[in-house]
């Protein structure tokens, strides 16, 4: 078994400044994932954040697994909710078996952060 972790920080402001970009949304995001930040009317930008730097985290934590890093886009990673509000990982098109990841976030006003751990068997 082998365990990564990740971590990522942002600044919400950076997210918004480059949402002014049409196409980030569109390059970055899923649709279930603008769908969700969407509806969190003036808090949306730190779910966008909170999302960027979950996705970064991922990155980071199956980075020693991927044999080339230009074999995942942002949009391979999707990050949701379950029913309890618990946020999770849905890998979308990559080819890692048995992996599973854990993911938390938290954002303020400014900030935006995410960890995740990858525990490969």
């Amino acid at each position: 078994m082998n365990i990564y972790v990740g971590n990522d920080i942002i600044e919400v402001d950076r997210v918004k400044e480059a949402m002014k970009d049409p196409n980030f949304k569109i390059r970055v995001f899923t649709d279930n994932e603008i769908a969700y930040c969407e509806k969190k009317g003036r808090g949306k930008y730190q779910s966008y954040a909170a999302r960027f730097a979950a996705k970064e985290a991922v990155f980071k934590a199956i980075s020693p697994k991927i044999q080339n890093k230009f074999e995942i886009s942002w949009k391979n990673v999707e990050i949701l909710k379950e029913e309890k509000d618990r946020p999770f990982v849905n890998l979308i098109g990559v080819n890692l078996k048995k992996v599973k990841i854990d993911i938390s976030i938290s954002h303020l006003e400014k900030y935006a952060v995410a960890t995740a751990i990858a525990v490969f068997t």
